[in-house]
């Protein structure tokens, strides 16, 4: 008897500048790559869902970014808690495993850490998934965003107040469910957000995520070059974008369009966490999207 089984997946670390990244691994050695860049307050836990339907076909590798996830977390006063930082860990982690070309999938945090990668070497870069990553102002919910702001343009412990809100259990709850229709709340595993508010329960944790976060301006001061390697590049890329998502909002995934013409753009009735509810449907707009746009 012959028993059908999804494709194996590997939970390795490596040591990057003295630190341990974790990630997961499954799918031929030789197939395309596809780097997985996870966002807030998660870790590669978010594409536990994802990987197995892909991997039959691409070389799929989800890291943790330092301070998150199963990654070493070192102290805030040990560890400069910025985005150039964790895009220039996780430059040398794909140097390391010897990735020469690589498609992106990113979320959230993730887009900014990727498309930094995309700006230092563009030749390594072959499609783009981006799913309620991005890269345009006009993607920044008005509501979810006022605090941030308010925090990025001065750090006090009033502007940190209500950011701190957003990594408590019940914030970290609210980004996995809002967006998501009453019907469908259901397919949210509890087990995603108490897996995150457990991991950003730990000390030190509250420093950890406060310099990211008030260091996010840095991010939109790169606007400008994102969209410059957009039209420059013309990388394929496609948006699937949980249409409901409050943090970043669909302007910001039709906005690829103003750059990338030829950019796919799905908007899918769901929230901010769309592989919750959707991993399949979005594994098969992936798959269709990289067969047409990557040579092997």
């Amino acid at each position: 008897m012959t028993i059908d089984t999804a494709p194996r997946v590997h939970h390795r670390t490596t040591t990057v500048r003295g630190h341990e990244v974790h990630y997961r691994e499954a799918g031929p050695t030789d197939a395309p790559v596809l780097l997985l860049l996870h966002g807030f307050p998660t870790s590669s836990h978010m594409f536990r869902d994802l990987i197995p339907l892909l991997a039959d076909r691409y070389h799929l590798i989800a890291p943790d970014h330092i301070g998150f996830g199963r990654s070493s977390t070192p102290a805030a006063t040990e560890f400069p808690y910025t985005f150039a930082e964790l895009a220039e860990i996780t430059g040398e982690f794909t140097g390391q495993l010897g990735l020469k070309q690589y498609a992106l999938y990113v979320q959230d945090y993730g887009a900014p850490i990727g498309l930094r990668l995309a700006l230092a070497h563009p030749e390594r870069v072959t499609a783009i998934v981006t799913q309620n990553g991005n890269a345009y102002e006009e993607g920044l919910g008005e509501a979810a965003w006022a605090p941030v702001l308010a925090l990025i343009a001065e750090r006090t412990p009033e502007t940190e107040a209500p950011v701190r809100e957003i990594s408590s259990p019940e914030g970290i709850k609210w980004q996995y469910l809002h967006g998501v229709p009453e019907d469908q709340q259901d397919l949210v595993s509890p087990d995603a957000y108490a897996h995150d508010a457990a991991l950003m329960s730990r000390p030190g944790q509250p420093e950890i995520q406060l310099d990211l976060i008030s260091d996010y301006g840095s991010n939109l001061a790169l606007y400008p070059a994102f969209h410059d390697y957009f039209r420059t590049s013309q990388v394929p890329l496609l948006a699937v974008w949980g249409a409901h998502d409050e943090i970043f909002v669909p302007a910001g995934a039709l906005a690829y369009r103003q750059h990338l013409p030829k950019s796919e753009v799905h908007l899918l009735p769901t929230g901010h966490f769309a592989l919750e509810t959707h991993a399949p449907e979005i594994a098969v707009l992936i798959r269709d999207f990289l067969a047409r746009n990557l040579t092997t």
